[in-house]
């Protein structure tokens, strides 16, 4: 599971990090150390005429048929096993609504005693999730971009607190994640998998985080 990130560096340094268009307009998502569901999360998308760009979407997938935003309350996380198939993802999926969900880290909590930690990536990079990304248009006429954390199995670290973490892509998977290189769906779906247990850290935090919005 993935419930709570944080997102702390200035957008400047993400877009060399991330390598974003130069004509992509900048996000004006401040810097946060708290972020839950339904807030807005940055993520990284690949345009139709070729170019990674940023956008700033709603954190829980509300898929284009839905009648109600409060779909997005429970679609936060998608798991690898089922994005396919589960009916509020399956059309992102097919679609090759793919995103990479940019923050710094993410928390879970100790069930016996509900302590908070922290979990980053080990060398202080930015923790790059795959995610599925759709646009809702509200009976407004509004149209909101949301999207979602993909969670697979956990790697040891993260399974002494929990039995999900998201999908953590390396570097190298990025462009064929975005679509930016070809890859089968069976390639796609090899890169859901737990991350090294070396690549990541994890300190304890206070247990307020969860209360903090």
């Amino acid at each position: 599971m993935c419930g709570r990130v944080r997102l702390s560096n200035d957008y400047s340094e993400i877009k060399i990090r991330l390598r974003f268009d130069a004509t992509a307009p900048a996000s004006n998502l401040p810097p946060s150390w708290n972020i839950p569901p339904t807030e807005k999360m940055l993520v990284a998308t690949y345009t139709k005429d070729g170019r990674r760009i940023s956008e700033v979407m709603r954190w829980g997938l509300v898929p284009w048929w839905a009648k109600d935003i409060k779909v997005g309350y429970s679609t936060f996380n998608a798991r690898a096993d089922s994005v396919t198939t589960k009916p509020a993802f399956r059309d992102a999926w097919k679609r090759g609504r793919r995103c990479l969900v940019v923050t710094n880290g993410f928390y879970e909590w100790r069930k016996r005693d509900r302590q908070a930690f922290a979990i980053g990536m080990a060398d202080d990079d930015l923790m790059v999730m795959a995610g599925l990304w759709d646009e809702w248009k509200s009976p407004q006429c509004e149209r909101i971009k949301s999207c979602t954390v993909i969670t697979t199995e956990p790697n040891n670290v993260i399974g002494a607190l929990h039995d999900r973490m998201p999908a953590i892509l390396a570097e190298k998977d990025w462009p064929k994640w975005l679509g930016e290189e070809p890859a089968t769906e069976e390639e796609l779906k090899a890169l859901l998998v737990p991350c090294a247990d070396e690549r990541i850290e994890i300190w304890p935090v206070d247990k307020r985080v969860g209360c903090i919005s």
